[in-house]
């Protein structure tokens, strides 16, 4: 048992995300994790979650960052309203998330993120003209390193 409470755990998980730490971030997830972005199947098992978050810390073009808004739990859990910035070489897309995470014995078991597509399409528009007027969008700070 964990004395880390839900919303530690999310934040530690999503903190290791952004920091490009995939394996320490994977450590968060139970074996038997549902994870989906709704309107997408479920991808069910650590293995198939590590599959599509396995080579993200390999490529250096590619990236995840995120701001959180708001953050909220009631019991195992976890409620995030969050800006999710998704990075593809020069383009740095950034949209409005809100996740449902659950927790048990420390371990993330289900993640649900629910986003909107109009709002996820204005986000990579403003991305394709922030890569050649970097002015129109600010990158989301770094996640500082935990040590």
């Amino acid at each position: 048992m964990t004395s880390q409470t839900p919303i530690d755990i999310v934040t530690e998980f999503l903190d290791d995300l952004a920091r490009g730490n995939v394996a320490a971030a994977l450590d968060d997830l139970d074996e038997h994790i549902a994870y989906t972005n709704v309107s997408t199947p479920t991808v069910h098992g650590k293995r198939k979650v590590a599959k599509i978050f396995g080579g993200m810390d390999k490529l250096s073009w590619a990236g995840f960052n995120y701001r959180m808004v708001n953050v909220s739990s009631d019991g195992p859990v976890v409620l995030t309203e969050r800006v999710d910035e998704l990075r593809m070489g020069p383009v740095v897309m950034q949209f409005w998330v809100c996740g449902r995470f659950e927790v048990a014995e420390g371990r993330i078991t289900v993640w649900r993120d629910y986003f909107d597509y109009f709002d996820m399409a204005k986000g990579l528009i403003r991305g394709l003209l922030a890569a050649v007027i970097p002015a129109v969008q600010k990158p989301l700070p770094a996640k500082a390193v935990a040590g």
